[in-house]
C-alpha cells in the first residue's frame, strides 16, 4: 500500500466518525420535532371545544347586551318623562307657591313693623308720663 491510499484509508475513516458525531443530534432533533408536532396537534384538537364554547359565550353575551340596551332605552323614557312632568309640577305648583309665600313674608314684615311702631309710641308715651310726673 502506498501513502495516498493510506491518507483515502484515514480520510474515509474520519468521514464516518463525522457522520457518526453528526447523527446523534439529528436523530434527538427529529424526536424533538415529532414531539413539537404531536404537542401542536394536541392543541389544534383542543382549541377547537375551546372556541365553539368562546363562540356560545360571545353569542350570550351579545344576547345579554341587547336586553340592556333595551333597558337602557326605557330608562331613558323615564328620564325624559320625570323631567317632564317636573316641569309641569313647577310651572303648575311652584308659581303659585312663590307668590304665597312673597304675600306672606309681606304680611309678616307689615305686621311685625306695625308692632314695632306701637311699641315705640308707647314707650315714648311712658317716658312723656314719667318725665311729666317728675317734673311735678
Amino acid at each position: 500500500m502506498h501513502a495516498g491510499a493510506i491518507a483515502a484509508l484515514i480520510a474515509a475513516g474520519a468521514f464516518v466518525l463525522l457522520v457518526l458525531l453528526l447523527a446523534i443530534p439529528l436523530l434527538k432533533l427529529g424526536k424533538t420535532l415529532d414531539e413539537a408536532t404531536l404537542a401542536i396537534r394536541k392543541t389544534h384538537e383542543g382549541a377547537t371545544p375551546l372556541l365553539s364554547g368562546a363562540q356560545t359565550t360571545v353569542a350570550n353575551v351579545n344576547s345579554q347586551l341587547d336586553q340592556v340596551e333595551g333597558i337602557t332605552r326605557s330608562v331613558g323614557s323615564i328620564t325624559d318623562n320625570a323631567a317632564a312632568l317636573t316641569s309641569i309640577v313647577s310651572a303648575t305648583v311652584g308659581s303659585p307657591l312663590i307668590k304665597v309665600a312673597a304675600f306672606s313674608y309681606g304680611v309678616r314684615s307689615t305686621v311685625r313693623k306695625r308692632q314695632d311702631a306701637h311699641a315705640l309710641t308707647e314707650a315714648r308715651t311712658s317716658r312723656r308720663s314719667a318725665r311729666s310726673g317728675r317734673s311735678s
